[in-house]
């Protein structure tokens, strides 16, 4: 899918006619355009290859702390989310009766 879009954003910028007339255009005022349209038209205009990479690193980073974090490991105790929804109020609660200045 990266590479589709990829392949799809160099087609329209190669073969866009408009291309051209941004790229000769002179900067607008300062006061035109704020910083949020300036940074985005930067990063998805000139750095777009390397935002397109940044965002596969941090893909295949995501995918391998995925991985990483649900292998199996012996000795550790997992939770049981069947057991604790089928529980029984006997199972979890115990009522005792405590005498006055007696403790526990």
């Amino acid at each position: 899918v990266m590479l589709v879009e990829l392949l799809l954003i160099l087609g329209t910028w190669v073969s866009g006619p408009e291309v051209a007339l941004h790229a000769a255009s002179p900067a607008p005022a300062l006061e035109a355009v704020s910083n949020t349209r300036a940074l985005g038209h930067l990063i998805y205009t000139k750095y777009i290859y390397l935002f397109q990479t940044a965002g596969l690193i941090l893909l295949v980073a995501m995918i391998g702390a995925i991985v990483l974090s649900h292998r199996k490991r012996g000795g550790v105790r997992r939770q049981v989310i069947r057991d604790q929804v089928n529980r029984r109020r006997e199972d979890s609660v115990e009522v005792k009766k405590v005498t006055s200045r007696g403790g526990i």
